[in-house]
């Protein structure tokens, strides 16, 4: 698939040219997660799942006015061994996610460290089993804003708290890594998680201006007609949801009240293959080229 970055204009395409001239290194990708929280939909036939969506704000260097996925960069705090942990052995996570046991679990805090801070939905419960946690006051609140801030940490929030980061609710969905033509570049895991029950997403207002329950039907369509904007890490994901069976019937998950669609896809993931898409400079113009096998819907 062949895509022609009208947005990105010259400043690309000559980024493109001082690359092939050696004048400039691109830069080594940064670690990072994104999860896809998903729920069952709206009643009645047709209704599928839904994916939580936010819309970047357009002061963001990355990504403005796009709508993504919560997630964000690893951070060095990610790797404190103090993080409380209940769930698969971090190495079959790395196993998936080509990456060390070490790199593996930083992911995983990271993946639920920036859920939190972005959409509020925290992935954590209290040791030993039972149902995750629901933040919801003042004091969540303001535990949200300083993990946010860099004033507290995931360690400490829920050593206070007395819970666990739960990542057994994580599933290890998928990785792309930026091209190298990019000023940013990531080498971003995704993962799917059910909605935890009784928990109610909010957004950031630093981060994101929108936040929007969306069927991934709905949001590739909104896309082809130009009225959200996707990136093709997003969108291909949205494809692999949008091909998943409309069930209404209630099951259980990981303590987690869900629609036997979400139960279907956290139970069937695909196997993972890196997708490192190209960017090339044709005719002076930029364009980037995602491999056939990833099903890019747009």
């Amino acid at each position: 698939m062949r895509i022609r970055l009208d947005w990105a204009g010259d400043k690309l395409a000559q980024r493109l040219a001082d690359i092939e001239a050696g004048l400039i290194t691109p830069p080594t990708p940064r670690d990072a997660s994104t999860v896809m929280v998903l729920r069952s939909g709206r009643p009645g036939p047709g209704s599928g799942v839904e994916v939580l969506m936010l819309r970047r704000v357009a002061a963001m260097k990355f990504a403005p006015g796009a709508y993504v996925f919560p997630g964000g960069s690893v951070d060095p705090a990610d790797s404190d061994p103090e993080i409380g942990w209940q769930g698969p052995d971090p190495a079959e996570f790395g196993a998936r996610l080509g990456a060390s046991a070490e790199m593996a679990r930083a992911l995983v805090c990271a993946a639920v460290r920036e859920t939190f801070e972005e959409s509020g939905v925290l992935l954590a419960g209290p040791p030993g089993g039972g149902p995750p946690s629901v933040p919801s006051g003042p004091s969540w609140d303001a535990d949200r804003e300083a993990l946010a801030a860099g004033a507290a940490t995931l360690a400490g929030l829920l050593a206070r708290r007395g819970l666990v980061l739960r990542a057994d609710l994580l599933v290890p969905w998928a990785r792309w890594i930026t091209p190298e033509g990019e000023p940013r570049r990531f080498d971003a895991r995704f993962f799917a998680a059910a909605l935890p029950a009784g928990q109610v997403p909010t957004g950031h207002a630093a981060e994101s201006d929108h936040i929007a329950w969306l069927r991934p039907a709905d949001a590739i369509a909104a896309a082809r007609a130009g009225e959200i904007s996707l990136f093709p890490p997003t969108a291909a994901t949205l494809n692999d949801f949008a091909m998943a069976d409309t069930v209404v019937a209630d099951t259980v998950v990981a303590d987690t009240v869900v629609a036997d669609t979400v139960a279907g896809i956290l139970a069937a993931p695909p196997l993972i293959e890196p997708v490192l898409p190209r960017l090339v400079r044709e005719d002076g113009q930029a364009w980037l080229y995602v491999p056939d096998e990833v099903g890019y819907p747009l």
